[in-house]
């Protein structure tokens, strides 16, 4: 029963260390991000295990989280005010090709890596090519190009 309470204690603790972290911390990784959750990996795994190592224990801790994880997108389904806290919502950080800084600072995002999706998604090179960029419930950046004028 210890490892399916170090199973839920860690799973609570990550969930709330990675909301508060931000979107753009799981969507945009860099080196840096990626040997940080090497690290973490290792931790969570010491933290979740203890001193047993046993394939028993180690199924027990699995099937715990997977169960958490399962119990929470049905909860999500049932709760949009659940979903919203535990997922965010999209935001709108680029509008008719100005960016709203401030919500981009709150993210943590720059025109840089909104230029960066333009480019990657939708071939654009300038923000005033952009209509809306907007930061997704993933991290990640969708762009909806200005219209094409006629011709």
């Amino acid at each position: 029963m210890d490892s399916v309470f170090r199973a839920l204690a860690i799973y609570a603790i990550l969930l709330i260390i990675f909301r508060i972290s931000g979107k753009r911390s799981l969507a945009q990784i860099t080196t840096f991000d990626f040997v940080l959750l090497l690290v973490i990996g290792e931790a969570t795994q010491q933290a979740l295990l203890g001193d047993d190592f046993s394939l028993t224990n180690a199924f027990i801790v699995i099937v715990t989280l997977v169960g958490i994880d399962i119990g929470l997108s049905l909860l999500k389904q049932r709760s949009p005010k659940l979903e919203l806290l535990l997922d965010d919502s999209p935001l709108i950080i680029v509008e008719n090709g100005r960016p709203l800084q401030e919500r981009m600072d709150k993210a943590r995002i720059d025109e840089s890596d909104v230029l960066t999706a333009a480019r990657e998604l939708q071939g654009l090179e300038r923000m005033d090519q952009i209509k809306y960029a907007v930061l997704e419930r993933s991290g990640g950046v969708s762009i909806i190009p200005q219209a094409q004028q006629g011709g």
